[in-house]
This record gives structure tokens, C-alpha cells and sequence, in this order.
């Protein structure tokens, strides 16, 4: 149900006038200023009325009682859900982001120019992850016996793309029995998902053990996404750090050099990536991303899934200020993961 302060159009236009003033301003915003770019003849004595409401519906607060009005969480939330959303690509950034993105020859070059085009769209980081394990395609498995009874498993998807890790299963392997393994996880298997790889090993073993019990059950010990931990063999690009160095929302250098190392760090922003991929809306807004930084609350991420063969594959996306000019940031997060794709499919 729609927050009273929001039942009339103009409160809503209001809003997001307000919302547009702060992102290019960063300064509280008047009832003057308001009144200057709105479509209606109103008072500002009414402008300063409905942003009353708004404050009181939890939209804005003054910072000081002289100043103007920014905008709160749910105000950012409300601009990217029921405005920002409405956008189309500029013409002028439809053209860079095709000059930027043509050309590339391999998926390095590929994620790098994505990287690069989503940090400059907004003033904050690019980010591109790989496909969590459990959704990587598998194009060929290969084994091998270490002296100490470890294995190594190396899985390549298609592109190149190659995952390895080295487990000490539960049960003693000779070098034969990882031959056969990985054989016959590349004549059965080759271009499904691991997902999908684990679920059918799963029913052969539920419905034809005798036949399938020896193999199926070395290739769930020594393909479990689970067992591989998909986290630490997810690979992560990130462009554009830097560009947090001066922010007014990080002003605090205590704050902003918890934020660098987290992003330094990499796995907090594999976990919040990958919530977009299981998300319905094909952009992924959160506002606020407590789970990266203490000052998180002055963080808005901007993602969306790519994909590959038909299946969605990774996420990318942006990490900036809350104050990041959404409706550009959310279109070109759009096309690049358009683009992304695309390209990706041609290489394989």
C-alpha cells in the first residue's frame, strides 16, 4: 500500500524533483528551488507544506532547521523504483558505451571495458562477477592424484574459463578412478550447470544405483558445488575504487578506509552481487549495503544479471554514493549487461 505522504501526483513529482536537485547539487533543498523546475504554479509556502508531509511520511529530513530538505532511503528507493525505472539510454551514452565496448577479442578484455564503462557512469565502482559455481557451465573436467592423497580438479567453461581446487575427499581415489571420473562427467555433461549436473547425479543414483553408483557418486564428491565452495573460486573484477576518495559521504577517513578494504576484499560484494541474479526485476536496486561497510547506509548498488547458453550467468553492476544519478547509471548498468552477453556469446 502506497505511503499516504505519496497519494497525490504532485507530492510524487515533488519528490522527485527534490531527489534530482540533491543528486546534482548535494546540497539541502528549498522550497524555492523546488518551485523553480516545477511543471505547476504552486507557493512555495505549499511546496514547503508537502515537504513537510513528506519529511513526516519518512521521505526527507532537515538537517538543520534553517536548511532545506534531503532526501531519506526511502526516498532514494522510491526515485529508482518508480522514476529512474521509467528511463531510457541516452542516445549520447548508447553511442560511448558502444565505442567503449566494441572490439574486445577475449572475456578479460571484455569484463575490463565493462568495468571501465560502469565506473564512469557512476563516479564509484564498476564490478563484474563471475557465475557463482553452482551456475558455471561445464565444458570439460579434468583430475589429477597428488601425492598425498589430495585431488585437483580443474573444471573449464566454455570461453576458457577455468575453475580449479585442490580437496582432500573423504574417501582415498586412485588416478584411474579420476580418469574415469572426469570422463565420464565430460561425455554426460559437457554445457550443463553444475546445478543441474548435481540434481540428475542425484536421481541416477536414486533410480538406477547399480548401473550409475560408482561413477555418480566420485562425481558428486568431487564436483559438489558445495564441497568446491563456490566463494573462493568466484573470480571478481572491480574498476573505479579511487573514486570514493573525496566524497562528501565518506568524508570520514575511518569510514572510507573500512569501505576500501572491504572492496579490496572482494567477498562481501560476491554475496551482495549474487542476490541479484535471484531476483525477479531484470535491475537490481538496494539502497543502503550495511553488509560491505559500517557507513554502508551511504551506499546504493545498481546491478543486473548477464547471461550465457540460455541460463543466467553472473551479475554486474555499480557501487556508488546514494547520491548517484540513478536513472543513468540504472540504463547503462542495463545495456552493458546487454552487451556483456552478447559478447560473451560470440567468444564461446
Amino acid at each position: 500500500m502506497r505511503n499516504p505522504a505519496l497519494q497525490e501526483r504532485r507530492n510524487r513529482q515533488i519528490l522527485a524533483d527534490l531527489v534530482r536537485t540533491y543528486i546534482e547539487t548535494g546540497e539541502p533543498v528549498s522550497s524555492r528551488a523546488i518551485s523553480k523546475r516545477f511543471e505547476e504554479s504552486l507557493s512555495t509556502a505549499t511546496i514547503r507544506n508537502i515537504m513537510a508531509d513528506l519529511e513526516d511520511g519518512g521521505y526527507l529530513y532537515q538537517p538543520h532547521t534553517s536548511a532545506g530538505r534531503v532526501p531519506t532511503a526511502a526516498a532514494y528507493r522510491f526515485f529508482a523504483q518508480e522514476i529512474a525505472s521509467q528511463a531510457t539510454l541516452t542516445v549520447e551514452d548508447r553511442n560511448w558505451i558502444n565505442r567503449e565496448m566494441s572490439g574486445a577479442n577475449s572475456a578479460a578484455e571484455i569484463t575490463e571495458r565493462a568495468g571501465h564503462v560502469l565506473a564512469e557512469v557512476s563516479r564509484g565502482v564498476g564490478i563484474i562477477v563471475s557465475p557463482p559455481l553452482r551456475r558455471a557451465v561445464l565444458e570439460h573436467a579434468r583430475m589429477w592424484l597428488l601425492p598425498d592423497g589430495r585431488v585437483v580438479v580443474v573444471l573449464i567453461s566454455p570461453g576458457g574459463n577455468t575453475r580449479d581446487k585442490v580437496l582432500r575427499p573423504g574417501r582415498n581415489f586412485t588416478q584411474a578412478e579420476l580418469d574415469a571420473t572426469a570422463e565420464f562427467l565430460n561425455r554426460n555433461y559437457s554445457g550443463w550447470m553444475l546445478d543441474a549436473i548435481r540434481a540428475d547425479l542425484l536421481q541416477k543414483l536414486a533410480t538406477e544405483r547399480e548401473r550409475y553408483e560408482t561413477l555418480a557418486q566420485s562425481a558428486l564428491t568431487l564436483c559438489d558445488p558445495a564441497i568446491l565452495s563456490e566463494t573462493s573460486t568466484q573470480q571478481i573484477y572491480v574498476e573505479g575504487a579511487a573514486q570514493f576518495v573525496g566524497t562528501p559521504e565518506f568524508a570520514d577517513q575511518s569510514h572510507l578506509r573500512e569501505l576500501l578494504a572491504a572492496i579490496e576484499e572482494k567477498h562481501r560484494l560476491v554475496s551482495v552481487l549474487n542476490a541479484c541474479i535471484e531476483t525477479p526485476e531484470p535491475v537490481f536496486v538496494q539502497i543502503g549495503i550495511k553488509e560491505i561497510s559500517q557507513a554502508g547506509h551511504n551506499l546504493a548498488l545498481i546491478s543486473a544479471p548477464y547471461s550465457g547458453h540460455d541460463q543466467i550467468q553472473g551479475s554486474l553492476g555499480v557501487l556508488g554514493p546514494t547520491r548517484i544519478d540513478y536513472e543513468r547509471a540504472m540504463t547503462a548498468v542495463a545495456y552493458v549487461a546487454q552487451l556483456f552477453s552478447e559478447a560473451l556469446q560470440k567468444i564461446e
